[in-house]
């Protein structure tokens, strides 16, 4: 049985709050989206195919896999200290996720100079301090040239690349050498403009308070150490230079499953006590018509980043302080705001650190358009933020696209009768079976698997059976040609490789023209 109102897909974007990860965001969104009308015949349609599993499928899906909730997944994620653009997929438009990892995107961060952190970014700990009385804003924007254009950038000090099996930290800490070179990455920068100058006193940023350990200053100063040597060193050997791809692939697969792997372990236990009935039941019932969805309960992804010191603290020093600056960047795919901040201190003689960042546009979605939802109209009710994302939607689902890419997903409600054949074919891409796990399966990760929904509440684990079409006697030739077209078309590229995907994919309007080759 067909659902009663056509199922919306999609991809939008959400301006994610500073502070929260961005499995949070979707766990929040899941929050108001699973008990809305809008998204009911999404619901219902899901009910409808697990009325149909088998015992053997309804026991693999394990425990707490039960309740059946709008699946989304995200097109990349943002640190916690970071805010902006963050793309989601709704229903089958998390398929269409895999292209937005590789799209060029717009940063502004805030860099504060004087000392540097372990992490690169003002929640870490602090490694050195150093001079920044010399610090100017034409010394910045002249070390701003030699960011521009193709570098080969290194990742931040304390990630979890590895080498020979083995993170590169626990090297210093055995206390043993590092095999052999850090792995860079080539990135490409195609606009770096200094936007605002801060003063020293005129701001109020502030180093972190936390000091780093002896161990921890050794690692950095020998990784710094083997940084400035592969700047003047020979260049790689092809095999060398695979080895080290190699190792960085396996860095960015850690970096972008991470968020995911850790809430995994997260969710909430049912209370299976029963609670004793109250002596003071309300009598009434109902008479006050339907209430709001009650405020998500802060979880385990929110509130990590500590707040900021106050006017009222005293700064970690004596004189007005350093000065900061705020940059914004267009990149491609790869880059790494904070390692760039951090070489940005090197490079005047100083150090530096990221003291805020803000993803203003991925691709085509752009902070504050009409294709950017705020996060905080979720929590003002569905007639405020559904009306928003039904056209979010609707922009996604009609707008052109390549013919060779991720076929454009349906979401139009009510067609007109003369469009029965597109309605057919619509009904048909919802019905198809959706094969995919979880939203990890979208993501570029060619050697391991990612968490799959089993371990992970980010992704809803939906079979069906084969999609049936729209019965009518009108129409009937047509939408059998129109649902046949639309399931040889998902068929294959249920069963694309990776590599396929990306071979098909030829990035967007603004991505460089030497990087689509």
């Amino acid at each position: 049985m067909a659902a009663s109102s056509p199922v919306l897909d999609g991809v939008f974007a959400i301006n994610k709050p500073m502070g929260m990860s961005s499995a949070q965001v979707i766990r929040d969104c899941q929050h108001h989206f699973n008990p809305s009308t809008f998204f009911k015949p999404m619901i219902d349609h899901e009910k409808e195919i697990r009325a149909q599993e088998s015992n053997t499928r309804r026991k693999r899906r394990g425990f707490g896999k039960t309740e059946i909730k709008v699946k989304l997944g995200h097109g990349g994620t943002l640190d916690p200290l970071a805010t902006g653009v963050l793309i989601l997929g709704v229903g089958k438009g998390t398929k269409a996720l895999q292209s937005f990892l590789d799209c060029t995107k717009t940063y502004e961060t805030v860099v504060l100079f004087g000392a540097s952190t372990d992490t690169y970014d003002r929640v870490g700990k602090i490694l050195k301090k150093t001079a920044y009385d010399h610090i100017t804003r034409p010394m910045v924007e002249e070390a701003l040239n030699s960011f521009r254009g193709k570098f080969h950038q290194m990742p931040p000090l304390y990630s979890a690349l590895k080498m020979e099996g083995k993170p590169l930290y626990e090297y210093a800490r055995e206390g043993k050498p590092i095999p052999r070179e850090v792995a860079t990455r080539e990135v490409v920068v195609t606009e770096l403009d200094l936007v605002e100058w801060y003063e020293p006193g005129q701001h109020s940023y502030r180093w972190p308070a936390q000091e780093a350990t002896t161990f921890e200053r050794n690692f950095a100063e020998q990784v710094w150490k083997i940084e400035k040597q592969q700047m003047t060193s020979k260049k790689l050997t092809p095999e060398e230079e695979e080895k080290e791809t190699k190792a960085l692939n396996e860095h960015e697969k850690f970096k972008r499953k991470s968020d995911e792997s850790v809430d995994a372990l997260v969710y909430d236990r049912v209370n299976k006590k029963r609670r004793k009935a109250s002596q003071h039941t309300p009598l009434m019932s109902g008479a006050l018509g339907d209430l709001p969805p009650a405020t998500p309960r802060p979880g385990k992804g929110s509130n990590l980043i500590p707040e900021t010191s106050g006017t009222d603290t005293p700064p970690p020093w004596e004189d007005k302080g350093p000065p900061a600056a705020r940059i914004r960047m267009t990149v491609t795919s790869g880059f790494y705001v904070r390692s760039f901040c951090h070489d940005l201190g090197v490079n005047i003689g100083s150090a530096a650190m990221m003291a805020e960042l803000c993803r203003r546009r991925q691709g085509e979605f752009v902070l504050g358009s009409s294709n950017c939802l705020e996060f905080s109209d979720l929590a003002k009710g569905e007639s405020v933020w559904a009306p928003k994302l039904e056209d979010m939607l609707f922009q996604w689902n009609n707008k052109p696209r390549n013919k060779t890419s991720e076929p454009a997903l349906r979401a139009k409600q009510n067609p007109p009768k003369n469009e029965k054949r597109d309605q057919s074919a619509s009904l048909a891409t919802f019905n198809e079976p959706d094969n995919s796990t979880s939203l990890e399966n979208n993501l570029p990760n060619k050697e391991s698997a990612l968490p799959t929904t089993e371990s992970s509440s980010l992704g809803q684990d939906v079979e069906s059976e084969e999609a049936r079409g729209v019965n009518s006697q009108e129409a009937e030739s047509e939408s059998n040609l129109a649902e046949a077209a639309v399931s040889q078309d998902n068929t294959k590229s249920d069963v694309k490789s990776t590599d396929a995907d990306d071979e098909s994919w030829n990035g967007f309007p603004d991505t460089p023209a030497f990087l689509k080759a």
